[in-house]
């Protein structure tokens, strides 16, 4: 029960005991050839036992040989006229899929969510990945998962990559947590577009007279002056029904081409993909150049973009245009909501993003299809992969399959926003929940010492200790479970085991999740055993979402903003009530004045705890959610309020990951990328 691999020689005839094995260890049969000599091998054989445990994830991917995308295409009914293939490993898949295939009926809906963290992560993309596989391979289920993007941040920063982990993981892993099919770079180059615009036209209307400003917005070409589209539509918004230039009067003209922008309430910023704390504030407009235009702005990452968190709720590239030309960018000094469309850009955002559209189609490590696809930041957006992505595979599978779909950070944050907001923009229906637990993170919750990444872990995390494990499950396990009953899911507990684990540990923790209302609970053994690992909890999630659901959401959308504030501090997060600050209730009054009010709220907490406050742990009651300012993504289709303070941009540690990543200039393979 203590080591982490078994060799047996000879061992189609040896019968061992399962009391003798402790879940997750590899087991290694060897059947001798000679009839003496056996100890000549054994050292060989030790060190395939050693290889096994300590085998990295990229040597893990890099050891399987993926199916060409092409023949996964051809597998899972894709014709070859809807895939643009990317190299050999990964393609897009084309949106004419859904109108082909829209009499298909749609598989059964799988969230994998989970409770709150760890800052190392407890295993949700593992344990998606490794569902699928089971679903796949050993309960012969067509199934797909959806998975979001990584961003380069935190692949170079402190977490590493995030294509799942050990015999669970996209492959190949390198191409998935590296550029892929240049979505983000696609969104960074379009988001950037957007913040050059402003600046721009900011130096323009101070430089210029109106009618110069008009002559220049609309230039004779030929000797024929007309307005472009996007002009069209901005004059009408303004209630300017005139097509011919020469008929606007000069209030008209300085209306139209005056936005007017208050530099000090501009809410666009730049992004770059990559952790940079010294971008979180910047100047701009210090050249002689820019003609005294100086103002403080900065950098978010880039995966904070709004036009990510559309990318991500987009249901068609129409929808997606629409949503680019809404999103506000700034105030204008009259106090009018200034857009992407009223800058004249937001047909130009849909041209750098009508390729990042398209989901793309990758494999687990047994051959499972995944579709990755956009990646919103899940503190201020909502944190799921895109609709459309899920939408593709449920088509694709068929009414028997199984779509997994995975939510980031607790329940409490990327599963709230997966059903109210996702949910909403999508029209589907989630079947079950997957709420995956460690023992690691219940200890935590149960009173255990702080954990670090890159410290080791304390010895209550590594020794037996079901007293702290008992507490984590009757706090935090218990309220994760209770937030998804709250819509009317049922829950399945994935108990992702570590081999620090123990038997008592593992069966403590399922015994109390099902008293707590799980529909059942099961250990996963994915990362060492792959799909084989997750059997029992494909079989669970097999017979729950069989059964009937009553799925409902938290709040109706016309409640005023502040009662959906308050019911999601109230219901989800345990707070007494919620405490506005001055700037957050004018902000509120300024979103009803200009009809935003009906919005689905996004709130932007912290992932550390259930409360605001990262330290307190398990499930906190007692406390008022401070609700530090509100601000809207009206693009993407929700309000956010900040609790607490909230960093859009991440910063490098002081030992990245980066330090243990590189490149064999001769065979080109990559080492260290987790």
């Amino acid at each position: 029960m203590q080591a982490d691999a078994m060799v047996l020689l000879d061992g189609v005839n040896v019968d061992v005991p399962p009391s003798w094995i402790r879940p997750g260890a590899a087991i290694i049969c060897c059947e001798p050839t000679l009839e003496t000599g056996i100890p000549e091998y054994i050292p060989n054989l030790l060190s395939v036992a050693y290889f096994l445990c300590f085998i990295s994830d990229i040597e893990i991917s890099r050891a399987q040989t993926p199916k060409p995308v092409t023949q996964l295409a051809e597998e899972i009914g894709l014709l070859p006229e809807e895939l643009e293939a990317y190299g050999r490993n990964k393609a897009k898949v084309r949106l004419s899929l859904l109108d082909r295939l829209h009499s298909q009926p749609d598989g059964k809906y799988v969230l994998v969510a989970g409770i709150t963290p760890t800052p190392l992560g407890e295993g949700k993309s593992t344990v998606t990945i490794g569902l699928v596989q089971a679903m796949s391979a050993h309960l012969k289920h067509n199934s797909f998962a959806c998975l979001r993007q990584p961003s380069q941040g935190p692949t170079f920063g402190v977490k590493g990559g995030a294509a799942g982990g050990g015999y669970a993981q996209v492959i190949p892993m390198e191409e998935f947590n590296l550029h892929l099919t240049g979505d983000i770079h696609a969104i960074t180059a379009a988001n950037n577009l957007v913040a050059a615009a402003i600046d721009a036209r900011m130096l323009h209307e101070a430089t210029q007279s109106d009618k110069a400003l008009f002559n220049r917005l609309v230039p004779s070409v030929n000797g024929v002056r007309s307005f472009s589209p996007i002009q069209i539509s901005r004059l009408r918004r303004l209630g300017i029904f005139k097509t011919d230039p020469a008929a606007l009067s000069m209030q008209e003209i300085s209306t139209f081409v005056r936005l007017d922008l208050d530099p000090s309430k501009i809410t666009w910023q730049r992004v770059v993909d990559t952790n940079d704390r010294f971008l979180r504030k910047i100047t701009v407009g210090q050249a002689s150049t820019e003609k005294g235009q100086i103002r403080e702005t900065g950098f978010d990452i880039a995966v904070a973009s709004e036009i990510m968190a559309i990318l991500a709720l987009a249901d068609s590239l129409e929808d997606m245009k629409n949503r680019l030309a809404r999103m506000v960018v700034g105030t204008s000094r009259s106090g009018q909501p200034v857009t992407a469309e009223d800058l004249g850009v937001s047909g130009a955002l849909a041209v750098l993003m009508k390729d990042a559209i398209k989901p793309t189609l990758m494999q687990t490590l047994e051959g499972s299809p995944v579709f990755v696809h956009a990646g919103p930041f899940a503190n201020i957006a909502h944190g799921n992969s895109s609709v459309l992505a899920d939408k593709l595979a449920l088509k694709l599978v068929g009414r028997d399959g199984f779509v997994v779909t995975e939510a980031g950070f607790g329940a409490d944050i990327g599963m709230e926003k997966f059903f109210n907001i996702k949910c909403r923009a999508s029209g589907l229906r989630p079947n079950v929940v997957v709420l995956v637990a460690t023992v690691r993170a219940l200890k935590m919750h149960g009173g255990g010492p702080n954990v670090s990444a890159g410290a080791p872990l304390p010895r209550e995390y590594i020794d037996e200790n079901l007293s702290l494990v008992a507490g984590g499950c009757r706090s935090n396990l218990k309220k994760q479970i209770q937030i998804a009953h709250l819509f009317g899911v049922p829950v399945v507990v994935a108990l992702n085991v570590f081999k620090t684990d123990t038997q008592a540990e593992i069966d403590l923790v399922c015994q109390i999740a099902k008293e707590c209302g799980a529909s059942d609970a099961v250990p996963c053994h994915h990362w060492a055993q792959g799909g084989r690992g997750s059997v029992e909890l494909a079989k669970a999630v097999d017979e729950a979402a069989n059964r009937p659901s009553n799925f409902q959401f938290l709040y109706n959308t016309e409640m005023p903003i502040v009662e959906k504030i308050r019911t999601i501090a109230r219901k989800v997060y345990g707070a007494d009530d919620v405490e506005l600050s001055p700037e957050a209730k004018s902000k509120i009054d300024y979103y009803n004045q200009q009809g935003y009010g009906s919005l689905p709220i996004c709130m932007a907490k912290t992932h550390l705890s259930l409360s605001h406050m990262p330290e307190k742990k398990g499930a906190p009651t007692g406390f008022v959610l401070p609700i530090r300012d509100v601000r809207a993504s009206v693009g993407a289709g929700f309000i956010y309020p900040l609790v607490g303070t909230m960093s859009t941009m991440p910063g490098l540690p002081t030992r990245p990951c980066f330090y243990d990543i590189d490149l064999d200039p001769v065979t080109e393979e990559i080492t260290g990328l987790f």
